[in-house]
Formats: structure tokens, sequence, C-alpha cells
């Protein structure tokens, strides 16, 4: 309760900025010093309540989304007119100064929260906005918030809003904060292909191996499925410049060593964590993983990912599970 008091007076407090007349985004909103009080003061929707987009702002979904707690999560990219962005390889799209990504969550039947990231000419800002009881407002959230919800399966959590600062924990990378959705390899060929013909992209890049399409994983193969799930729920942090880069354990997509993505690798700590076994990954025996250990707590200092989360994902349990089960010793 303390939580959503202060955020609803730090949002009060906020700079709120006039929207523009018309249906146009408001660049200013977007490129500004400030912090808009509301979500509206973006003008990214033309009806926030049913999450219809505005003119300029392109609907996108990722190949293996990040599991948080069964929310159904609706993404959206703006980009200022005039703009494009480019490609690096099967990489993060380069997104210009002006461009936005903008994240809905719905869970227990309703709008939650929308997250933006928002590219300004000294970098990214991150900033969450919680919607009310009534759907019609999202309005700044600086201190976070916790509600009581309930998940698709039925299961009562407390879900947690991250404050401002949390959402560095996975967004920053070095000492900059950076989006880590919109890679190419995690986006379709045909989305890809469709941006780019809007005039949006300056081209389409030549994805060497896309992550598999996370509603197809039981037809596909085990390590494909898994080693996306991982990219996109752990890579962000496990990898060369991630805030767990001191575990030595690399999750990218693109990392082609085994070992470095734990593969008969021994923990750089052993404590808790490990739950007394020996390696990261041991091939044939999930019971015998590291990481299907953390993975399958919800304990403080175990669970793995830390954040964004109250459940444990069945799905991605069943599909670093079956990788391993698989792997040939």
């Amino acid at each position: 309760m303390r939580l959503i008091l202060a955020a609803a007076l730090l949002a009060g407090a906020a700079m709120a900025i006039a929207a523009p007349q018309g249906g146009a985004v408001n660049d200013e909103a977007v490129t500004g010093a400030g912090y808009p009080a509301s979500l509206a003061d973006y003008r990214f929707f033309a009806d926030a309540a049913a999450q219809r987009p505005a003119p300029g702002v392109t609907p996108y979904r990722l190949q293996t989304p990040l599991w948080s707690d069964g929310a159904e999560k609706l993404r959206f990219i703006y980009l200022p007119a005039g703009t494009t962005a480019k490609a690096q390889g099967d990489g993060l799209l380069d997104l210009p100064v002006g461009a936005a990504l903008i994240k809905t969550f719905k869970l227990d039947g309703r709008l939650i929260e929308t997250r933006v990231l928002l590219h300004r000419a000294d970098g990214w800002v991150a900033l969450p906005y919680q919607w009310n009881r009534e759907q019609t407002e999202a309005r700044l959230a600086l201190a976070g918030a916790r509600l009581e919800l309930t998940t698709p399966q039925g299961q009562a959590i407390s879900y947690a809003i991250p404050n401002k600062n949390q959402c560095k924990e996975c967004h920053q990378q070095k000492d900059a904060v950076t989006p880590i959705g919109p890679k190419a390899r995690n986006l379709s060929a045909a989305w890809l292909a469709s941006f780019h013909k809007a005039g949006r992209l300056y081209a389409v890049p030549k994805v060497t191996a896309r992550v598999p399409l996370w509603e197809n994983r039981v037809k596909l193969a085990a390590a494909p499925v898994a080693r996306g799930w991982l990219d996109s729920n752990c890579a962000h942090c496990h990898n060369p410049v991630g805030s767990a880069s001191n575990s030595g354990l690399d999750l990218r997509w693109e990392q082609a060593d085994p070992v470095k993505f734990g593969v008969m690798k021994r923990p750089v700590a052993a404590g808790r964590g490990s739950g007394g076994l020996e390696f990261d990954v041991l091939p044939g025996h999930p019971d015998q993983s590291i990481m299907l250990y953390r993975m399958g707590s919800l304990e403080g200092g175990i669970s793995m990912p830390e954040v964004g989360r109250s459940t444990i994902d069945p799905d991605g349990q069943a599909a670093v599970t079956r990788w391993i089960r698989e792997m040939k010793p």
C-alpha cells in the first residue's frame, strides 16, 4: 500500500507534457527531459484501453518472449517521422533517437502496466506506468507497486510493477540502459520484411539462425527451443557485459561453446544457489543440473531468473528439462 501511495504521489508531482493536437505521437514527450505523468501524454495509442496504436506506432511480437507469470504482453515500436531503424546482423535493431518501445502487460483479465523505453539524446530511459481499475488511464509509477492478482493458471500472486531503478536490473548492459527484446533473430522474417516495406527499416537482415517460434516448441528439436528460452529469459544478465557476468555463464543464443552456456561447467561459487550440485548442466541429468534447480525455485538467493516473476514457468522448465535429458554425456 505504501508503494502504491508513493507511486501516486510521485506520478502527481511528475512533469506533465502537453500532448499535441491530432493523432501524431508527442515527440517532445519522448525526447524531452521530463517524465510524463500519464501514458496518454505520449499519444502512442489511438485507443489506449483497446491497445489500438496511433499512426506511426507498429505492433510487433517476439518469437520466444520473456516469461512474466503468464502475463499477455502487447508490444509496439515507434520511430519518429523521417527516421529508420537499422539492422545489426542477427542482433538488436539500432533505433534512432526519438524512438520508443512500448510493452503492455495484461493479467487477470485486465491491463496492469505499460512499460516504455524512450531513446533520448543522452541514452535510453525506462519508465513504468500503472493502469487504474477503470482501465481508462495509466499513471507514472516511479516507485513501482504491488498488486494481488491471479495468473492464467488460477494461482494467486503478489505482482510487482518495477520501480524506475529496478528496470535497470534487466536493461543495463555495461553502464547504459538498452533494449533487450527486438533482436532480428527473435523477430519473424515476415515482420522484418513488412517493417522494411513500410519504410521503417533500412534493410532486411539475413538472419543466420532465428530463435524458434515458442508456440511450435513441442514439434521442434529440444536444443534450439531451450536455448531460445534461455536467451530471452536469462541472457540479458548472463552475458559478458551483463549484471551476472561474474558467474561465467553466457546464455546468449549466439554462444557456441557448450561449457560457456553451462554444459559440464562448475559454478564460480558453491553455496545455496548450487543446491549441492556440481555442474550448471549435467548432460542426461536435469535433476542434477544447477540450472534446473534454480529455475524450479522461488526462494530468494536461489530463484532464477531473480526478478520479473513470482511463479515458475512450467513450459520453460519442460523445455530446458527435455534439452538436458536428451543431451549426450
